[in-house]
Protein backbone atom coordinates (compact mmCIF):
# COMPACT_ATOMS: atom_id res chain seq x y z
CA UNK A 1 0.00 0.00 0.00
CA UNK A 2 1.82 3.45 -0.94
CA UNK A 3 2.03 5.14 2.53
CA UNK A 4 1.51 9.21 0.90
CA UNK A 5 0.80 10.47 -3.05
CA UNK A 6 1.56 14.49 -3.76
CA UNK A 7 -0.18 15.15 -6.91
CA UNK A 8 0.84 18.72 -7.94
CA UNK A 9 0.96 21.22 -10.86
CA UNK A 10 -2.73 21.17 -11.00
CA UNK A 11 -5.78 22.98 -10.80
CA UNK A 12 -8.08 22.45 -7.92
CA UNK A 13 -11.98 22.56 -8.29
CA UNK A 14 -13.50 22.51 -5.11
CA UNK A 15 -17.18 23.79 -4.83
CA UNK A 16 -17.49 26.94 -6.61
CA UNK A 17 -13.62 27.76 -6.31
CA UNK A 18 -10.54 26.97 -9.31
CA UNK A 19 -7.24 27.09 -7.57
CA UNK A 20 -4.30 27.00 -10.56
CA UNK A 21 -0.94 26.00 -9.77
CA UNK A 22 -1.91 23.62 -6.82
CA UNK A 23 -0.60 20.38 -4.90
CA UNK A 24 -2.68 17.67 -2.74
CA UNK A 25 -1.20 15.53 -0.36
CA UNK A 26 -2.79 12.53 0.81
CA UNK A 27 -1.57 10.04 3.48
CA UNK A 28 -3.30 6.79 3.71
CA UNK A 29 -6.95 7.17 3.22
CA UNK A 30 -7.40 10.77 3.69
CA UNK A 31 -6.69 14.40 2.09
CA UNK A 32 -3.90 15.81 4.76
CA UNK A 33 -2.84 19.21 3.05
CA UNK A 34 -3.45 21.28 -0.16
CA UNK A 35 -1.30 24.25 -1.37
CA UNK A 36 0.43 25.99 -4.23
CA UNK A 37 3.04 25.06 -6.42
CA UNK A 38 5.51 27.36 -4.53
CA UNK A 39 5.27 25.72 -1.08
CA UNK A 40 5.30 22.11 -2.88
CA UNK A 41 8.79 23.32 -4.04
CA UNK A 42 9.77 23.84 -0.38
CA UNK A 43 8.16 21.10 1.04
CA UNK A 44 9.56 18.14 2.28
CA UNK A 45 8.26 14.64 1.73
CA UNK A 46 8.59 11.22 2.91
CA UNK A 47 10.75 8.97 1.34
CA UNK A 48 8.02 6.78 0.40
CA UNK A 49 5.91 9.84 -1.43
CA UNK A 50 4.33 8.87 -4.63
CA UNK A 51 4.19 11.79 -7.20
CA UNK A 52 2.25 12.72 -9.83
CA UNK A 53 2.71 15.62 -12.18
CA UNK A 54 -0.97 16.21 -13.54
CA UNK A 55 0.07 18.98 -15.98
CA UNK A 56 -2.43 21.33 -15.45
CA UNK A 57 -4.97 18.99 -15.43
CA UNK A 58 -8.05 19.09 -13.07
CA UNK A 59 -8.08 17.87 -9.63
CA UNK A 60 -11.76 17.16 -8.75
CA UNK A 61 -13.56 15.66 -5.69
CA UNK A 62 -15.00 11.78 -7.06
CA UNK A 63 -17.85 11.58 -8.57
CA UNK A 64 -20.54 10.36 -6.45
CA UNK A 65 -23.81 8.42 -7.80
CA UNK A 66 -26.99 8.23 -5.73
CA UNK A 67 -29.05 6.77 -8.24
CA UNK A 68 -27.83 3.97 -10.42
CA UNK A 69 -29.17 0.08 -11.44
CA UNK A 70 -26.00 -1.05 -12.95
CA UNK A 71 -23.96 -0.78 -15.77
CA UNK A 72 -21.41 -3.09 -18.05
CA UNK A 73 -24.13 -5.96 -18.35
CA UNK A 74 -24.11 -5.69 -14.07
CA UNK A 75 -27.26 -4.68 -12.19
CA UNK A 76 -29.28 -4.82 -9.30
CA UNK A 77 -31.80 -6.59 -9.95
CA UNK A 78 -29.62 -9.64 -10.67
CA UNK A 79 -30.02 -9.94 -7.18
CA UNK A 80 -26.40 -10.98 -6.72
CA UNK A 81 -23.28 -9.65 -4.91
CA UNK A 82 -21.14 -10.51 -7.91
CA UNK A 83 -23.03 -8.30 -9.46
CA UNK A 84 -22.97 -5.25 -7.36
CA UNK A 85 -18.90 -5.94 -7.35
CA UNK A 86 -18.61 -5.66 -10.61
CA UNK A 87 -20.78 -2.44 -11.15
CA UNK A 88 -18.25 -1.13 -8.46
CA UNK A 89 -15.22 -1.83 -10.34
CA UNK A 90 -16.84 -0.98 -13.72
CA UNK A 91 -18.13 2.92 -12.32
CA UNK A 92 -14.50 3.71 -11.24
CA UNK A 93 -13.51 3.82 -14.81
CA UNK A 94 -15.93 6.58 -15.60
CA UNK A 95 -14.68 8.62 -12.47
CA UNK A 96 -17.01 7.19 -9.57
CA UNK A 97 -15.55 6.78 -6.87
CA UNK A 98 -19.35 6.09 -4.38
CA UNK A 99 -22.70 5.07 -5.26
CA UNK A 100 -25.89 4.04 -4.40
CA UNK A 101 -27.20 1.07 -5.98
CA UNK A 102 -30.36 1.52 -6.80
CA UNK A 103 -33.21 -1.11 -6.34
CA UNK A 104 -36.40 -1.46 -8.39
CA UNK A 105 -39.88 -2.22 -6.86
CA UNK A 106 -39.80 -5.89 -6.91
CA UNK A 107 -41.99 -8.33 -5.55
CA UNK A 108 -41.06 -8.90 -1.52
CA UNK A 109 -38.71 -12.11 -1.96
CA UNK A 110 -36.78 -10.59 -4.40
CA UNK A 111 -36.75 -7.29 -3.20
CA UNK A 112 -35.32 -8.74 0.01
CA UNK A 113 -32.95 -10.68 -2.13
CA UNK A 114 -31.68 -7.59 -3.58
CA UNK A 115 -31.33 -5.88 -0.47
CA UNK A 116 -29.24 -8.45 1.21
CA UNK A 117 -26.64 -8.89 -1.95
CA UNK A 118 -25.72 -5.22 -1.51
CA UNK A 119 -25.26 -5.21 2.37
CA UNK A 120 -22.96 -8.41 2.04
CA UNK A 121 -21.43 -6.66 -0.85
CA UNK A 122 -20.49 -3.84 1.16
CA UNK A 123 -17.00 -3.71 2.55
CA UNK A 124 -15.90 -6.23 0.03
CA UNK A 125 -15.63 -3.38 -3.33
CA UNK A 126 -12.28 -2.70 -5.03
CA UNK A 127 -13.38 0.01 -6.86
CA UNK A 128 -15.98 2.85 -6.62
CA UNK A 129 -16.92 2.33 -2.98
CA UNK A 130 -20.97 1.59 -2.21
CA UNK A 131 -22.64 3.68 0.62
CA UNK A 132 -25.59 1.86 0.78
CA UNK A 133 -28.90 1.14 -1.06
CA UNK A 134 -31.65 3.35 -2.63
CA UNK A 135 -34.88 2.05 -2.77
CA UNK A 136 -36.31 3.16 -5.80
CA UNK A 137 -40.11 1.56 -4.51
CA UNK A 138 -42.49 -0.16 -3.56
CA UNK A 139 -44.57 2.55 -1.69
CA UNK A 140 -45.11 4.24 -5.20
CA UNK A 141 -47.82 5.44 -7.15
CA UNK A 142 -49.86 3.33 -9.75
CA UNK A 143 -50.51 6.58 -11.89
CA UNK A 144 -46.49 7.31 -12.45
CA UNK A 145 -44.84 4.09 -12.76
CA UNK A 146 -43.07 4.63 -15.60
CA UNK A 147 -41.16 1.70 -16.66
CA UNK A 148 -41.52 -0.20 -12.99
CA UNK A 149 -44.47 -3.19 -12.66
CA UNK A 150 -47.40 -2.57 -11.35
CA UNK A 151 -47.09 -5.74 -10.03
CA UNK A 152 -44.00 -5.15 -7.83
CA UNK A 153 -45.96 -2.09 -5.97
CA UNK A 154 -47.19 -1.80 -2.38
CA UNK A 155 -49.10 0.39 -0.22
CA UNK A 156 -47.68 1.93 2.73
CA UNK A 157 -46.79 -1.62 4.84
CA UNK A 158 -44.67 -0.63 7.93
CA UNK A 159 -43.99 -4.44 8.82
CA UNK A 160 -42.19 -5.01 5.34
CA UNK A 161 -40.80 -1.66 6.11
CA UNK A 162 -39.28 -3.21 9.13
CA UNK A 163 -38.26 -5.93 7.41
CA UNK A 164 -36.23 -4.08 4.32
CA UNK A 165 -34.39 -2.23 7.37
CA UNK A 166 -33.55 -5.48 9.34
CA UNK A 167 -32.02 -7.27 6.16
CA UNK A 168 -30.03 -4.18 4.67
CA UNK A 169 -28.47 -3.96 8.40
CA UNK A 170 -28.94 -0.75 8.48
CA UNK A 171 -27.69 0.36 4.62
CA UNK A 172 -30.64 1.99 3.69
CA UNK A 173 -29.34 5.47 2.53
CA UNK A 174 -32.60 7.02 0.44
CA UNK A 175 -35.70 5.69 -0.62
CA UNK A 176 -37.99 6.85 -2.86
CA UNK A 177 -41.94 7.00 -2.70
CA UNK A 178 -45.16 8.89 -3.57
CA UNK A 179 -45.96 11.26 -0.89
CA UNK A 180 -49.72 11.31 -1.51
CA UNK A 181 -49.84 7.14 -0.36
CA UNK A 182 -52.06 6.54 2.82
CA UNK A 183 -49.80 6.06 5.80
CA UNK A 184 -46.93 7.73 4.11
CA UNK A 185 -46.79 10.17 7.49
CA UNK A 186 -46.05 6.98 9.15
CA UNK A 187 -43.48 5.79 7.22
CA UNK A 188 -41.72 9.46 6.54
CA UNK A 189 -41.55 9.51 10.54
CA UNK A 190 -40.10 5.69 10.64
CA UNK A 191 -37.03 5.99 7.90
CA UNK A 192 -36.45 9.59 9.65
CA UNK A 193 -35.66 7.83 12.82
CA UNK A 194 -33.49 5.70 10.73
CA UNK A 195 -31.90 8.40 9.11
CA UNK A 196 -33.17 7.10 5.55
CA UNK A 197 -33.24 9.56 3.65
CA UNK A 198 -36.88 10.10 1.28
CA UNK A 199 -37.46 11.24 -2.16
CA UNK A 200 -40.33 12.18 -3.78
CA UNK A 201 -40.55 10.43 -7.06
CA UNK A 202 -43.21 8.08 -9.17
CA UNK A 203 -45.58 10.41 -7.35
CA UNK A 204 -49.16 12.25 -8.69
CA UNK A 205 -48.91 13.98 -5.35
CA UNK A 206 -50.73 17.13 -5.64
CA UNK A 207 -48.87 21.00 -4.37
CA UNK A 208 -50.56 20.72 -1.07
CA UNK A 209 -49.71 16.66 -0.60
CA UNK A 210 -46.24 18.13 -1.39
CA UNK A 211 -46.11 20.59 1.37
CA UNK A 212 -47.51 17.90 3.65
CA UNK A 213 -44.47 15.59 2.97
CA UNK A 214 -42.19 18.61 3.64
CA UNK A 215 -43.27 18.72 6.83
CA UNK A 216 -42.41 15.29 7.67
CA UNK A 217 -38.33 15.32 5.94
CA UNK A 218 -39.41 14.45 2.17
CA UNK A 219 -37.04 17.17 0.87
CA UNK A 220 -35.18 15.88 -2.32
CA UNK A 221 -37.23 14.55 -5.67
CA UNK A 222 -35.94 11.83 -7.70
CA UNK A 223 -35.50 12.58 -11.19
CA UNK A 224 -37.18 16.16 -11.41
CA UNK A 225 -39.62 16.06 -14.07
CA UNK A 226 -39.78 12.51 -14.70
CA UNK A 227 -42.20 9.97 -13.88
CA UNK A 228 -44.20 12.79 -11.32
CA UNK A 229 -47.07 15.27 -11.06
CA UNK A 230 -46.04 18.18 -13.43
CA UNK A 231 -46.54 21.62 -12.96
CA UNK A 232 -49.99 23.21 -13.56
CA UNK A 233 -51.37 26.83 -13.31
CA UNK A 234 -53.89 25.46 -10.79
CA UNK A 235 -51.68 22.86 -9.11
CA UNK A 236 -48.43 23.20 -9.25
CA UNK A 237 -47.94 19.63 -8.38
CA UNK A 238 -44.29 17.82 -7.98
CA UNK A 239 -42.42 19.89 -10.32
CA UNK A 240 -43.86 22.99 -9.00
CA UNK A 241 -43.08 22.71 -5.78
CA UNK A 242 -39.53 22.22 -6.23
CA UNK A 243 -39.11 25.67 -8.54
CA UNK A 244 -41.81 27.18 -5.27
CA UNK A 245 -39.59 25.99 -2.42
CA UNK A 246 -35.69 27.05 -2.19
CA UNK A 247 -35.59 24.30 0.05
CA UNK A 248 -36.78 21.86 -1.87
CA UNK A 249 -33.37 19.88 -3.73
CA UNK A 250 -33.89 17.54 -6.97
CA UNK A 251 -32.03 14.86 -8.90
CA UNK A 252 -31.28 15.91 -12.57
CA UNK A 253 -30.74 13.37 -15.49
CA UNK A 254 -28.43 15.62 -18.17
CA UNK A 255 -28.74 13.37 -20.75
CA UNK A 256 -30.59 15.26 -23.21
CA UNK A 257 -33.23 13.45 -23.79
CA UNK A 258 -35.03 12.61 -20.24
CA UNK A 259 -35.31 16.82 -19.56
CA UNK A 260 -34.30 19.33 -22.54
CA UNK A 261 -30.86 21.23 -21.80
CA UNK A 262 -32.68 24.47 -21.82
CA UNK A 263 -34.87 23.35 -18.63
CA UNK A 264 -32.03 22.53 -17.24
CA UNK A 265 -30.09 25.98 -17.35
CA UNK A 266 -33.67 27.39 -16.42
CA UNK A 267 -33.43 25.49 -13.24
CA UNK A 268 -30.74 26.27 -12.19
CA UNK A 269 -31.72 30.08 -12.60
CA UNK A 270 -34.57 28.90 -9.83
CA UNK A 271 -33.10 27.31 -7.70
CA UNK A 272 -29.67 27.11 -5.76
CA UNK A 273 -26.90 25.16 -7.22
CA UNK A 274 -26.48 23.27 -3.99
CA UNK A 275 -29.81 21.81 -4.18
CA UNK A 276 -29.11 20.29 -7.56
CA UNK A 277 -27.67 17.07 -7.83
CA UNK A 278 -26.69 15.08 -11.10
CA UNK A 279 -27.44 10.99 -11.42
CA UNK A 280 -27.60 8.82 -14.20
CA UNK A 281 -30.10 6.85 -13.61
CA UNK A 282 -28.35 3.90 -15.76
CA UNK A 283 -29.59 0.88 -16.62
CA UNK A 284 -27.67 -2.62 -16.73
CA UNK A 285 -26.82 -2.48 -20.45
CA UNK A 286 -25.18 0.68 -20.12
CA UNK A 287 -21.69 0.22 -21.79
CA UNK A 288 -22.66 -3.46 -22.52
CA UNK A 289 -21.47 -4.30 -25.92
CA UNK A 290 -23.60 -7.92 -26.31
CA UNK A 291 -27.18 -7.72 -27.30
CA UNK A 292 -29.72 -8.18 -27.02
CA UNK A 293 -30.25 -5.26 -23.89
CA UNK A 294 -32.12 -6.10 -20.91
CA UNK A 295 -33.44 -3.82 -18.07
CA UNK A 296 -35.39 -5.44 -15.34
CA UNK A 297 -36.43 -8.39 -17.11
CA UNK A 298 -37.44 -6.43 -20.13
CA UNK A 299 -35.99 -6.07 -23.26
CA UNK A 300 -34.33 -2.54 -23.83
CA UNK A 301 -32.83 -0.55 -27.20
CA UNK A 302 -30.96 2.41 -27.15
CA UNK A 303 -31.57 5.39 -29.28
CA UNK A 304 -29.29 8.04 -26.56
CA UNK A 305 -31.25 6.49 -23.76
CA UNK A 306 -32.72 3.32 -23.19
CA UNK A 307 -36.52 2.56 -24.50
CA UNK A 308 -38.60 -0.41 -23.46
CA UNK A 309 -39.12 -2.13 -27.06
CA UNK A 310 -42.35 -3.51 -26.30
CA UNK A 311 -43.90 0.14 -25.82
CA UNK A 312 -40.87 2.99 -26.64
CA UNK A 313 -41.33 3.89 -23.17
CA UNK A 314 -38.68 5.77 -21.99
CA UNK A 315 -36.70 3.52 -19.39
CA UNK A 316 -33.83 4.84 -17.84
CA UNK A 317 -30.45 6.29 -19.19
CA UNK A 318 -26.96 4.73 -20.26
CA UNK A 319 -25.16 7.85 -18.83
CA UNK A 320 -22.04 7.43 -16.78
CA UNK A 321 -21.32 10.20 -14.28
CA UNK A 322 -18.28 11.82 -16.46
CA UNK A 323 -20.83 11.92 -19.43
CA UNK A 324 -22.91 13.93 -17.18
CA UNK A 325 -20.53 16.52 -16.17
CA UNK A 326 -19.42 16.71 -19.81
CA UNK A 327 -22.84 17.36 -21.18
CA UNK A 328 -23.46 20.08 -18.35
CA UNK A 329 -20.50 21.88 -19.64
CA UNK A 330 -21.37 21.41 -23.06
CA UNK A 331 -24.66 23.34 -21.90
CA UNK A 332 -23.17 26.62 -21.29
CA UNK A 333 -22.40 25.76 -17.61
CA UNK A 334 -19.31 26.01 -15.37
CA UNK A 335 -17.09 23.15 -14.77
CA UNK A 336 -17.29 24.09 -11.25
CA UNK A 337 -20.67 24.16 -11.16
CA UNK A 338 -20.74 20.60 -13.23
CA UNK A 339 -18.52 19.54 -10.07
CA UNK A 340 -20.40 20.42 -7.72
CA UNK A 341 -23.46 18.38 -8.74
CA UNK A 342 -21.62 15.41 -9.07
CA UNK A 343 -19.75 15.41 -5.94
CA UNK A 344 -20.15 18.00 -3.37
CA UNK A 345 -24.13 18.21 -3.65
CA UNK A 346 -24.56 14.35 -3.40
CA UNK A 347 -21.93 13.74 -0.64
CA UNK A 348 -23.91 16.52 1.65
CA UNK A 349 -27.49 15.46 0.79
CA UNK A 350 -26.91 12.34 1.71
CA UNK A 351 -25.08 13.03 5.18
CA UNK A 352 -21.64 11.23 3.73
CA UNK A 353 -20.03 14.39 5.29
CA UNK A 354 -16.67 13.01 4.79
CA UNK A 355 -16.79 12.91 0.81
CA UNK A 356 -17.11 15.74 -1.68
CA UNK A 357 -14.82 18.34 -0.72
CA UNK A 358 -10.74 18.36 -1.58
CA UNK A 359 -9.35 19.71 2.22
CA UNK A 360 -7.47 18.38 5.08
CA UNK A 361 -9.75 15.77 7.00
CA UNK A 362 -11.60 14.29 3.92
CA UNK A 363 -11.45 10.99 2.53
CA UNK A 364 -8.90 10.78 -0.69
CA UNK A 365 -11.32 9.88 -3.10
CA UNK A 366 -10.15 12.31 -5.98
CA UNK A 367 -10.08 12.61 -9.90
CA UNK A 368 -7.98 13.60 -12.30
CA UNK A 369 -9.60 15.08 -15.32
CA UNK A 370 -7.69 16.53 -18.52
CA UNK A 371 -8.53 19.46 -19.93
CA UNK A 372 -10.91 17.91 -22.53
CA UNK A 373 -12.41 15.73 -19.57
CA UNK A 374 -10.76 12.38 -19.61
CA UNK A 375 -10.46 10.66 -16.84
CA UNK A 376 -6.73 10.28 -15.73
CA UNK A 377 -6.72 9.18 -12.53
CA UNK A 378 -9.02 7.46 -10.28
CA UNK A 379 -8.47 7.72 -6.35
CA UNK A 380 -10.34 5.67 -4.05
CA UNK A 381 -9.74 6.00 -0.29
CA UNK A 382 -5.99 7.01 -1.19
CA UNK A 383 -5.48 4.53 -3.27
CA UNK A 384 -5.10 4.38 -7.02
CA UNK A 385 -7.84 2.82 -9.19
CA UNK A 386 -5.76 0.13 -10.83
CA UNK A 387 -7.19 -0.80 -14.10
CA UNK A 388 -6.54 1.68 -17.00
CA UNK A 389 -9.18 4.18 -17.42
CA UNK A 390 -11.34 4.15 -20.68
CA UNK A 391 -14.04 7.26 -19.95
Amino acid sequence: MVAAICIHNATVLNGYSRMKNCAVLIKQDKIVDVFNEERFAQKKFRADTVFIDAKGAYITPGFIDTHIHGIGGFGTEDCSVASILNMSDELAKYGVTSFIPTLYAAPREQMLKAISAVAVAMGKEKGARILGMHLEGPFISPDRLGVQSADAISPVNLDLMEEFWNVSHGHIVNMTVAPELKNMRELALYCLSKGIILQAGHTNATYKQMIEAMQTRIMHVTHLFNAMSRMHHRDPGCVGAVFIHPELSCEVIADGIHIDPEIIKFLLTCKSLDKVVLVTDALKPTKQKKKPLIANGEEVYLDQCFYRKSDNAIAGSALTMIDSVRNIVSYGLHLEQAVHMASTNPARIMKQEHLGVIAPGYDADILILSEKLKVLYTIIKGKIYPKGQIA
